[in-house]
């Protein structure tokens, strides 16, 4: 596994529970306004590895005084051995969410009936149509559906999010994306917050007002069974 960060405490990122996060490196998608620039590529040059052996000493040191560990990245599902790790986390008692992309429905699938994940949060980057565009990748929608469906049917806790980039998206695309996830239990639509991104340009991009925002919110609960602004 290759892990580029440990952060040892949040609030925020497990629903409802304190956990730790596990930042996997290399991401196969180049989404502009990605905030975690420094685990896009694979070999980074200039960032202090994690070792495997390390986060786990960690975890076993913290039972009890943590609930849960998010594993986020980057994209976790790049990594081979991604299944392995999420056991040796679940045998030390803890909950675990996975955050993904939804690009690896293959090795989602197996996490899932493995049982090793109890929390699966999938970025819907954009409509269908406009992936590309968004995520500056050839990719396989195909396997974007996949994911959804799969998430959808498996039984367990689950959010889609979509980071709100104005520059990128307009409300008839979230149209498009509520058609895709329709049914759905959660629906987050994520502040675009323009700090470190890997794309500077961005920097400058637009935001959605709050009112906006509500306005897209509004419109998705139509659709899925809750909707909020994170």
């Amino acid at each position: 596994m290759l892990i580029g960060g440990l952060q040892r405490f949040s609030l925020i990122d497990y629903p409802g529970k304190i956990c730790a996060i596990v930042f996997t490196q290399g991401c196969n998608l180049r989404c502009p306004y990605c905030h975690n620039p420094e685990l896009v590529e694979t070999k980074p040059s200039g960032l202090q590895a994690v070792t495997q052996d390390e986060v786990v000493s960690f975890l076993e040191a913290r039972r009890g005084k943590l609930d849960a560990v998010t594993i986020t990245g980057g994209e976790p599902l790049l990594q081979s051995d991604i299944g392995a790790f999420l056991s040796s986390v679940k045998s030390l008692g803890y909950l675990v969410k996975l955050d993904t992309n939804g690009s690896f429905p293959s090795r989602l699938e197996t996490i899932l009936r493995a049982n090793v994940a109890d929390y699966i949060a999938m970025d819907i980057k954009a409509p269908l149509d406009k992936y590309e565009q968004v995520v500056r990748r050839s990719i396989d929608t195909g396997r974007i559906l996949s994911s959804i469906k799969l998430i959808m049917d498996c039984g367990l806790a689950y959010e889609f999010r979509t980071t709100v980039v104005k520059a990128l998206l307009g409300k008839d695309d979230f149209v498009k994306i509520a058609e895709l996830i329709k049914g759905s239990r959660l629906y987050v639509l994520q502040r675009f917050v323009a700090s470190k991104l890997l794309d500077d340009r961005f920097l400058d991009a637009d935001t959605f007002s709050e009112d906006e925002l509500n306005s897209i919110r509004c419109l998705m609960e139509g659709y899925v069974e809750q909707c909020i602004v994170r």
